[in-house]
């Protein structure tokens, strides 16, 4: 089940794509945006990142963190943000603990993850929720609704 709007987001730690332990904790002060995707270095996925990686300035600007977050292991998501040049991290939630809190899986038995992204505030907590993401337009969309806020 997905989170709403003014829900306290779930905390976590997972690993990134460089092998360091990221925690949301570790973030508190600063707008995340954590966007869950299906499969690393699969097209929807890929044009998704880009646009997040060509709109990484923007999102710094706004203080915003982006983190990218599948299934996939260290290794399949160092490969996919070595390939495409990403500037964020890439969390590999292989147990499934990060998509099950974030309801972007329904089960631990899921084999990928929803297209779902939320927008996380200063202060831990849920500011929106992005279900049925096109990836072509979904890094310009989270800026406007930023920039409109």
């Amino acid at each position: 089940m997905l989170l709403t709007i003014g829900d306290r987001a779930p905390a976590f730690s997972a690993r990134t794509h460089e092998g360091e332990l990221l925690t949301l904790e570790s973030l508190r002060g600063r707008k995340v945006l954590l966007w869950f995707y299906p499969k690393a270095d699969t097209p929807g996925c890929t044009i998704e990142g880009r646009g997040f990686r060509d709109q990484k300035a923007d999102f710094d600007a706004l203080g915003v963190t982006v983190l990218g977050a599948s299934l996939d292991d260290v290794d399949e998501n160092a490969a996919f943000a070595r390939k495409h040049g990403f500037p964020f991290p890439l969390l590999c939630d292989t147990d499934r603990a990060l998509a099950l809190a974030y309801g972007a899986v329904a089960d631990a038995g899921a084999t990928h993850a929803a297209r779902v992204s939320y927008l996380i505030d200063e202060a831990g907590r849920i500011a929106r929720v992005y279900e049925q993401v096109n990836p072509k337009d979904h890094p310009a969309k989270v800026l406007l609704d930023l920039i409109e806020s």
